[in-house]
C-alpha cells in the first residue's frame, strides 16, 4: 500500500531500515560517516545527545553530505527526520549547523535545493529545518555568505536573502495548500513564518505576496476553531499551538508599517480581542497584549481600542487574574496606561469639538494647553477643516456680549498656526486674516491683543510665531 508522502509521518519514516553499508561500497559516503551512523543511528535518545554533545558538527557534516550526494527518496525523508528529531529534543542544536568546523561547508544548498524539487514530506521537513537554523544563526553574520566562504574557494556560496526568500514562499505555500486541504502541514507552515518573520525582508516578501489575510481568519478562539486545520486532532494542545503561532506571526508584523496599514482595515483588533477575553493560556494572553502594546499609538488603532472597549476589558477582565509572567503584569500595566492616556486625549477633544460647534466657548485648560494642540492637531483637519471653518465662522458674530467668544477663536487660531506643519497657509485660504484684521480696532482690548497676535503669527509664521508672547 502506497503512502500519500502529504499524510506521511516521521514516525513511519523513521522505521526504514537504510543500506549504510551499501552506501560506502558505492562511495557515496565515507568509511568515517558509516562509522559516525553506526553510533548514532536506531539508538536511544539518551545516547544520540551524548553523541550530538561531544562530535555534533561531525553529525551534521555527514548529515548534509547525504542530502547533497544521495537523492533516494526514502534515504532523504529519513535523514531529513533524523535532523528533524535532533532539532526538536533541544532546538538549541540548530547553532551546530554554525559551527567553525562548517566554515567550508555550504550547509544550507541541499535544503535549498529540497525545498524545490522534494515531495511534500520532504518540502515540510525542509522548510522547517531551515528555519531553524537561519534563526541560531551568529548576530553578527554579515548575510553576505551563509557560514562564510573560504579564502580559497570559487565555489558560489548560497546567500542569507537567497534562504530567506525561498523560505517565505515555501512557508506561504504550504500554509495555502494545507489550508485548503485541512492538512496537519498546516501548524508546520505557520510555525515557520513565526521563526522567519523575525526577518525584515522576509516581513517585507510576506506583505508583498498578500500573506496577511491568510492570517486573520484563525484568529479565532480555541472553541471556535471547528472549520480551522488541526481541530479534528488533538483539539486543545494543536489548536491553542496554532491559535499562538498565528499571534506570535501578527506581533511581528506589527513592526512593520505596511503591515499595520493591512491589520488597521481588517478584522484584526476585534478577533484578538475576543481571544484574549476567553484565552486562559499566558502565552497566548501575553503575545496579544504585546500586539496591543504596538498598535496603540499607531494610526486609528487608539480610536478603535477605545470604541472596543479595551480599557475595561484590561482592567476588569485581564489585570483581574493572577499571571505567573512578570513580562505580562508590566505589559499590562503600560498598556493601560497608554489607554487612559488616550482616552484622555480623545475625550479632551470631543469636549473641545461640541464645545467649537455649538458656539459657547469657554476658557477651558485645553486652549492654553501645549499638549492638547500637539497631540491633537491633526483632529482639526476631520470633515474639511469643519472645527477651523466655525472658529473662522464666529470671527464674523462679533458683538460686545460675544466678544470673550470672539477673543477665544483668535487665540485658538493662532495656536492653530503655531502647531500646525501648514497652519499659516490654510488659515489664510480659508480668508480668516481679512476678518481677523477687522478686529484689530475692536473696542475689547483682549479681542484687539488676540487679534494682534494671530496676525503676526499669520505674516511670521511658525517658526518666529513661538517667540511672541500670548
Amino acid at each position: 500500500m502506497t503512502i500519500d508522502h502529504a499524510e506521511l509521518s516521521t514516525e513511519q519514516v523513521m522505521k526504514r531500515d537504510i543500506p549504510w553499508e551499501t552506501y560506502m561500497t558505492t562511495k557515496l559516503i565515507s568509511g568515517t560517516s558509516l562509522q559516525l551512523l553506526r553510533r548514532y543511528d536506531k539508538k536511544p535518545e539518551s545516547q544520540r545527545a551524548s553523541l550530538l554533545d561531544d562530535d555534533g558538527p561531525a553529525y551534521v557534516r555527514v548529515f548534509v553530505n547525504i542530502l547533497r550526494d544521495i537523492f533516494k527518496e526514502e534515504t532523504v525523508e529519513y535523514v531529513l527526520s533524523l535532523i528533524d528529531e535532533m532539532l526538536t529534543a533541544n532546538p538549541k542544536r540548530a547553532r551546530l549547523f554554525h559551527d567553525n568546523s562548517l566554515a567550508n561547508e555550504d550547509v544550507y544548498e541541499p535544503f535549498i535545493r529540497l525545498l524545490w524539487k522534494g515531495n511534500w514530506f520532504i518540502q515540510e521537513k525542509s522548510c522547517k529545518i531551515l528555519a531553524l537554523i537561519v534563526s541560531a544563526r551568529p548576530k553578527n553574520q554579515s548575510g553576505r555568505a551563509i557560514n562564510g566562504e573560504a579564502s580559497d574557494s570559487k565555489r558560489k556560496f548560497t546567500t542569507i536573502d537567497d534562504v530567506l526568500k525561498g523560505l517565505s514562499w515555501l512557508a506561504l505555500c504550504t500554509a495555502k495548500e494545507a489550508f485548503s486541504s485541512q492538512s496537519g502541514a498546516f501548524l508546520i507552515a505557520v510555525n515557520c513564518l513565526a521563526t522567519l518573520l523575525k526577518e525584515p525582508v522576509v516581513r517585507s516578501s510576506f506583505v508583498q505576496a498578500d500573506g496577511v489575510k491568510l492570517l486573520v481568519p484563525l484568529i479565532n478562539p480555541v472553541s471556535n476553531q471547528s472549520s480551522t486545520p488541526l481541530a479534528s486532532s488533538h483539539p486543545n494542545q494543536q489548536s491553542i499551538q496554532l491559535l499562538y503561532e498565528t499571534c506570535l506571526c501578527v506581533w511581528l508584523l506589527s513592526f512593520y508599517e505596511p503591515a499595520i496599514e493591512y491589520l488597521a482595515t481588517s478584522r484584526t483588533l476585534p478577533r484578538l480581542m475576543e481571544v484574549v477575553k476567553t484565552s486562559t493560556k499566558e502565552k497566548v494572553v501575553r503575545v496579544i497584549v504585546m500586539t496591543f502594546k504596538n498598535l496603540l499609538p499607531r494610526g486609528t488603532f487608539g480610536a478603535q481600542m477605545v470604541d472596543l472597549g479595551m480599557l475595561p476589558l484590561v482592567v476588569q477582565n485581564l489585570k483581574a487574574h493572577a499571571w505567573g509572567d512578570e513580562d505580562l503584569v508590566e505589559a499590562l500595566n503600560q498598556l493601560e496606561e497608554g489607554m487612559k492616556e488616550n482616552i484622555k486625549k480623545l475625550s479632551s477633544f470631543d469636549k473641545y469639538k461640541q464645545e467649537v460647534l455649538l458656539g459657547h466657548l469657554d476658557w477651558s485648560p485645553v486652549h492654553k494647553d501645549t499638549f492638547f494642540w500637539r497631540d491633537n492637531i491633526t483632529n482639526f483637519e476631520e470633515n474639511d477643516f469643519q472645527i477651523l471653518r466655525v472658529l473662522i465662522t464666529i470671527l464674523d458674530t462679533s458683538s460686545d456680549p460675544r466678544s470673550l467668544a470672539v477673543c477665544k477663536c483668535e487665540f485658538d487660531l493662532s495656536q492653530f498656526i503655531q502647531n500646525h506643519p501648514a497652519g499659516r497657509m490654510i488659515v489664510n485660504d480659508l480668508k480668516a486674516k481679512e476678518r481677523v484684521m477687522k478686529l484689530m480696532n475692536h473696542e475689547n482690548a483682549e479681542v484687539t491683543k488676540n487679534a494682534l497676535l494671530c496676525i503676526q503669527r499669520l505674516f511670521l509664521g511658525a517658526k518666529y510665531a513661538s517667540f511672541l508672547q500670548a
